[in-house]
């Protein structure tokens, strides 16, 4: 026997609503097969959830259509403050550092180590220690280090920091309308499910198979388990 099976996704919620509101626009109020404080109800909701998954998907889109130029951004954040630490690695291998000069931008002594800038907050730990860094040796004396200057560094990493805190603030808004959309979701699956009920509750009276079709023309909807066959109608011929 097939069992009623609640919507489970947006897109199966929205159907199920609007499957309901249309009975209650051709019906009589009198022969609707659910109360009319639900049909308000419906009425009600269903703008909520249309706009609370417009707003939901506009978000993401927005993040999604930011997300290329963003990686961009963060690869070139990296290559500059990588860049420039490999300069001042091989002016102290040149012997035109001093290999203490590393210890100003937090580096360990070793020319050869390069600091790992794979995460993205690596990126502005590294960044702000090596802005900060070239900052202070020059302050001691010390001549600027080019290709790249820290200039042209820190426009990249001031790039980044900026093109960071936009996708962080994406994650936040999605957060927020993610947590509004279950909000409505459980809501709107609170009303269907009454909805239903009244609606199986008004054709109660027939037999199965006719109270399930005609609650289906309400939107209501059953499914076949796995381990059941549905029955085959006979057609006309064969009868």
């Amino acid at each position: 026997m097939p069992y009623r099976r609640l919507p489970n996704t947006d897109v199966a919620r929205v159907r199920a609503i609007e499957s309901a509101l249309e009975k209650g626009k051709r019906t009589p109020i009198a022969n609707l097969a659910f109360g009319y404080p639900t049909l308000e109800r419906l009425q009600a909701v269903y703008p909520k959830l249309l706009s609370s998954i417009r707003h939901l998907e506009t978000i993401k889109q927005n993040q999604f259509n930011k997300s290329h130029e963003y990686g961009e951004i963060v690869k070139r954040a990296r290559m500059y403050l990588n860049h420039f630490v490999q300069v001042l690695s091989l002016a102290i291998i040149r012997e035109e550092l001093k290999p203490e000069a590393r210890l100003d931008y937090g580096l360990d002594i070793n020319p050869k180590n390069i600091p790992s800038m794979s995460l993205e907050q690596e990126i502005i730990e590294w960044g702000e220690k090596i802005i900060g860094g070239e900052q202070l040796r020059c302050k001691k004396g010390g001549n600027p280090i080019y290709s790249p200057s820290i200039a042209l560094v820190k426009v990249h990493y001031d790039c980044f920091t900026d093109a960071y805190r936009e996708q962080k603030l994406f994650e936040n808004l999605i957060a927020r309308a993610s947590a509004q959309m279950e909000e409505t979701r459980n809501e709107v699956d609170k009303i269907i499910q009454q909805t239903w009920n009244e609606i199986e509750s008004y054709f109660g009276h027939l037999p199965d198979e006719q109270m399930r079709e005609n609650a289906a023309t309400y939107g209501v909807v059953y499914v076949w388990r796995s381990t059941e066959k549905q029955p085959e109608k006979q057609s006309p011929e064969s009868e």
